[in-house]
């Protein structure tokens, strides 16, 4: 009985799409260590640019940070990656928001910003704790308003629009109390 073609694999055809998939996997190792290399090199960057921009030192930021000055030199220049610690701590020291070096450096998801969430970024009068919390509250507010209006749209409701006059009065002057005259 002579052996079938059809009962044995050909090992050639093996052979070959073991070493396509070889090559998938080295292809797909070097994207890896370049998008990490990239990650680095973009952090480092935006790090000495706001470090430059705030006028501050190397050597003065590595102090604030709680770095030495050799290993903040090594991240600005993109060969190392720091930690989400060490990045906290970059930016209190450069007194930005550590919510965009997170985003910078891959261990945050970029959300869409807002006049109201730019404005608490930037503050330099609040902690980074009380920035976190503002705007947690104040995307609670805009999930919820949100549900609110899906809600009503598919009971078939119509969501009120805000009332403009309620912005006037806030921005007003209280006026001053009526004094009743005595006879």
């Amino acid at each position: 009985m002579t052996p079938n073609s059809d009962d044995h694999p050909d090992s050639q055809g093996i052979v070959a799409k073991v070493s396509e998939a070889t090559e998938v996997v080295a292809e797909a190792s070097d994207l890896v260590a370049s998008v990490v290399t990239t990650a680095a090199s973009d952090i480092g960057s935006y790090i000495r640019s706001q470090r430059e921009a705030a006028q501050v030192s190397m050597r003065q930021l590595a102090s604030r940070a709680g770095v030495s000055n050799p290993y903040l030199s090594q991240i600005e220049r993109g060969l190392r990656k720091p930690s989400a610690e060490v990045l906290t701590q970059i930016a209190k020291g450069l007194r930005v928001s550590s919510e965009a070096l997170y985003v910078r450096a891959g261990f945050l998801e970029e959300r869409p910003h807002g006049p109201v969430r730019d404005a608490l970024l930037g503050d330099t009068e609040i902690t980074e704790r009380q920035k976190h919390v503002l705007i947690e509250i104040y995307d609670s507010f805009r999930r919820e308003n949100e549900q609110t209006q899906k809600a009503g749209e598919s009971a078939g409701v119509a969501t009120p629009e805000p009332d403009p006059s309620i912005d006037q009065r806030l921005t007003q002057t209280p006026e001053s109390p009526i004094q009743e005259s005595s006879p």
